[in-house]
């Protein structure tokens, strides 16, 4: 699954179009390197996005394409 349609379907970001533009301005982080939103995410793969002072870091744990919003939690890990 593409990146950008990961971090909708997974809800860490409201918009596709808003995942893809994080990936262009360098704000997403796979396994530590930027990432275009083309990658396709594997299970294992661990991201790091920026917002603002914030930087999240999750483990893909599923890419499944369609989630109902009940189990996006339930398709990464929070790391700190």
């Amino acid at each position: 699954m593409r990146l950008d349609k990961y971090l909708k379907v997974a809800r860490l970001i409201k918009r596709r179009t808003v995942a893809n533009d994080a990936c262009d301005v360098g704000r997403v982080m796979v396994n530590g390197k930027p990432a275009k939103a083309s990658y396709q995410v594997k299970v294992g793969d661990v991201l790091e996005l920026a917002f603002g002072q914030r930087t999240l870091k999750v483990k893909v744990l599923q890419t499944p394409e369609h989630v109902g919003k009940d189990q996006a939690e339930l398709l990464y890990q929070e790391i700190q």
